[in-house]
């Protein structure tokens, strides 16, 4: 068996095994520990050795990642350094991708550049749009954009050679380029209207909301607030650390499939309720609760725990306290709703958050607005259909899927991801079928 590890030096952990009384020394780094270094705890030679249990990797770290940074008790987000809350105020959605991506802002030329090649990269080939055209009409548009971006792979070969940065940069730059125009399409197909190509003489919001909305006219313009909204929306969901969706692209793209495919594992990821759906949960809520005077008795009815009723939009696995991205987006929703209209939603959803962070209940729970609380109010003050909300996310993090999958792929320390697992089935058993095969068929 094992002896005790070496006399530690610099910061460390000393396990005491209490079943063969033995010592280990562990090295912390970055207040974590390696668990590949618990293996080296056996009670037999023959041992696998001692593995972390996380369900939903609670508290595993998976990488090292220079991207995103997020503190959630404080209520911090931060995209390689600079707060999301001037970023969003100052910045475009195109820097922003590129920032997190390149690790610096653009310059001039750069910014360009970049923008320039979007531009050029917006149509998708035709027979892409076939493709769309064979969906159902009242197909759900996440599957049709699952579907659309995996499709990719196939028209750009090329985008297998993911040693090559020449191929990762154009990669990069086609999925920013034509998400919009694919989700565009999948908007459109459900609608039952006809497919509206990308203008590109518009910037990279606006070409979104013309493909979107664009009717008879020659050329549409959409309204700045609704342009801003959006451009703004992106800005806050391009990346949010290691999130399911996330996770999927670096898991996927562990196997070094290209980007496309890679991509298209976070949107369908993305497509489950638990992650991209949240603001569809908001506006049920909303509906539920119906008048303004209905809040007391809603609120009683969620502390009480009886019945169904939940406070949707408060909340989150990761911030303890005010999502710094609810600010901004409730101020953003006050600009969009000036433009088309109040609604009895938003006088709801004020009234349900002053009364919610007054109350001691959530106060104790630290149950406050998140990012997902007034987002889907603006996307329907802008008449997008509820189940396309998760849509306009996907868009947005496509810039954050890339980026981290370049970092997984160019971190030396990273393999093809494959979790442990704890076994919980049966022991050896000797096969003993029940079944005749006598009247089995034979050829």
């Amino acid at each position: 068996m094992p002896g005790p590890t070496a006399a530690p030096t610099g910061d460390h952990l000393e396990i005491k095994d209490s079943r063969t009384g033995k010592t280990y020394t562990v090295p912390i780094t970055d207040d974590t520990i390696r668990t590949a270094d618990l293996r080296q705890i056996k009670v037999k030679d023959e041992d696998f050795g001692m593995m972390g249990y996380d369900p939903a990797f609670m508290n595993t770290a998976s990488c090292r990642s220079a991207i995103t940074f997020i503190d959630g008790d404080k209520g911090i987000l931060r995209y390689r350094g600079y707060p999301i809350e001037q970023l969003a105020e100052k910045a475009s959605f195109l820097e922003v991708a590129w920032l997190l991506r390149q690790g610096e802002l653009p310059t001039q030329k750069q910014y360009d550049e970049f923008t320039q090649n979007i531009t050029y990269h917006t149509y998708v080939h035709e027979n892409i749009k076939q493709f769309m055209e064979g969906f159902r009409y009242d197909a759900h548009p996440m599957s049709m954009l699952t579907a659309g971006v995996a499709a990719l792979s196939s028209f750009y070969p090329t985008a297998k050679n993911i040693q090559d940065p020449v191929e990762r940069d154009i990669a990069f730059i086609r999925l920013l380029a034509k998400m919009p125009t694919i989700a565009a399409f999948a908007y459109r197909h459900v609608k039952g209207l006809p497919y509206v190509y990308p203008d590109n003489s518009l910037p990279y919001a606006e070409n979104f909301l013309s493909m979107i909305a664009r009717m008879s006219e020659p050329r549409y313009e959409a309204h700045p607030a609704y342009a801003r909204a959006i451009d703004v929306l992106f800005i806050l969901h391009a990346d949010h650390e290691q999130n399911c969706s996330t996770s999927a692209v670096r898991a996927v793209g562990s196997s070094h499939v290209d980007p496309y495919s890679a991509v298209a594992a976070g949107v369908a990821a993305l497509y489950g309720p638990l992650h991209g759906g949240a603001n569809e949960a908001v506006l049920r809520m909303l509906e539920e609760i119906a008048d303004p005077k209905n809040i007391p008795a809603f609120i009683e009815a969620v502390k009480s725990g009886k019945g169904e009723s939940r406070l949707m939009g408060f909340g989150h696995r990761v911030y303890k306290s005010y999502d710094p991205r609810a600010k901004i987006v409730k101020a953003l929703c006050n600009d969009v709703l000036k433009v088309s209209g109040s609604t009895k939603d938003m006088d709801i959803a004020m009234e349900l958050e002053r009364i919610a962070l007054s109350d001691e209940y959530f106060i104790k729970r630290k149950l406050y607005p998140n990012v997902d609380f007034y987002t889907g109010l603006i996307y329907r003050a802008m008449k997008f259909p509820t189940d396309y909300f998760t849509v306009l996310f996907a868009i947005a993090r496509t810039a954050g899927w890339v980026a981290q999958w370049e970092e997984m792929l160019l971190d030396k320390e990273q393999k093809i991801a494959r979790p442990r697992q704890i076994y919980t089935g049966q022991g050896d058993r000797t096969y003993k079928s029940g079944l005749d095969y006598k009247h089995k068929i034979t050829v």
